[in-house]
C-alpha cells in the first residue's frame, strides 16, 4: 500500500511539472525559445518576457535535473524488482537519464542560442515523460497482480 501512495503522489507532482510547462508556452518550439531568450523584441505580445540571465539557467538545469533524476531512481527501484522483459526495463531504467541531460542541456543550448535544440528538446521531453508513464503503468500493474495473490 505504501508503494501505490508513493507512486501515485510521485505522479502527481511529475504531472503539476508538466501543467506548469503548458501554462509557460514551452511546449511548442517558438514558445520555449521565448521562455528562456525573452520576445521582448516583439511589441504585439500580450506577455512580455525577457531573457533568462546566466544564474537563472544554472539554477533551472540544476534543480531541474537534480530533482528529476531523484524522481526516475525511486520509481527505477520499483521497476527494477519488477517482472517486466529485461529488455524493457533495462531501456526504462536507462533511458529517462538520457532524455534528462538532452533535454535541460538542450534548454542551456537553445538559451545560449543555438534555436534548433527546441525541436530536439521537445522531443526529448516526450520521450522522457512517455517513458515516466510506462514505468509507472509497469509499477502499477505489479502491485495490483501481487496484492491478488
Amino acid at each position: 500500500m505504501s508503494c501505490l501512495a508513493f507512486i501515485l503522489t510521485l505522479s502527481v507532482g511529475y504531472f503539476t511539472g508538466l501543467a506548469f510547462v503548458f501554462q509557460t508556452d514551452s511546449n511548442t518550439p517558438v514558445g520555449m525559445e521565448e521562455n528562456y531568450n525573452g520576445n521582448e523584441d516583439s511589441p504585439e505580445e500580450m506577455v512580455m518576457k525577457f531573457k533568462k540571465s546566466q544564474r537563472e539557467m544554472l539554477t533551472i538545469v540544476h534543480t531541474h535535473i537534480l530533482s528529476i533524476s531523484l524522481i526516475f531512481f525511486s520509481a527505477g527501484v520499483l521497476l527494477f524488482f519488477s517482472s517486466v522483459p529485461k529488455g524493457l526495463k533495462s531501456f526504462l531504467l536507462v533511458e529517462p537519464y538520457i532524455s534528462l541531460i538532452v533535454t535541460f542541456g538542450g534548454i542551456y543550448l537553445l538559451w545560449y542560442g543555438l534555436g534548433f535544440m527546441a525541436y530536439i528538446v521537445l522531443v526529448s521531453g516526450v520521450l522522457m515523460t512517455f517513458t515516466y508513464v510506462v514505468t509507472v503503468a509497469y509499477i502499477l500493474r505489479e502491485l495490483f497482480t501481487s496484492a491478488q495473490h
